[in-house]
């Protein structure tokens, strides 16, 4: 397969790093963003994936699943690198998305954002903040009436 990265991306994961208990808001995008979870059999498949695909030694602190990308709240552990936390979670996710839809087909792009949080962030307002995307891009106009989210608080 053809390098489809930018060639800017590369030097953007130069400079990654991967702190042991750090926090870190975490997105990634569908393949060619891709509107799959649009399909809430899809979404649901997906989301119990999350929690299984958790590393042991990591926290999923909240999440929100949209319809081209996904927000992860994550805490890692002492023994699991950001680079594998991410993709253990979007293997498990897209193999029980491929596995809802019965053939194999790409799932998410293969790069992602990190933001690496303070340690004087308020947990609390960035998982607010990140679970009411479906509220600010318009798909509900009250969160609980979206599915796809969840926060270790509640």
């Amino acid at each position: 397969m053809a390098n489809v990265h930018s060639p800017g991306h590369r030097a953007l994961r130069r400079g990654r790093q991967s702190l042991p208990n750090g926090g870190y808001l975490l997105t990634t995008t569908t393949w060619q963003r891709r509107a799959v979870f649009a399909d809430f059999l899809l979404a649901a498949a997906a989301c119990r994936a999350f929690t299984a695909a958790t590393p042991p030694d990591a926290r999923l602190l909240a999440w929100v699943l949209m319809p081209d990308h996904v927000h992860w709240l994550m805490q890692l552990g002492s023994a699991t690198s950001l680079a594998d936390t991410v993709s253990r979670m979007k293997a498990c996710a897209a193999r029980a998305v491929n596995d809802q839809r019965q053939h194999r087909v790409p799932v998410w792009s293969r790069s992602y954002h990190d933001h690496a949080l303070r340690k004087d962030d308020d947990l609390h307002a960035v998982a607010r903040y990140l679970v009411a995307n479906p509220l600010r891009a318009g798909l509900v106009t009250r969160l609980g009436d979206y599915p796809f989210w969840d926060a270790i608080w509640l």
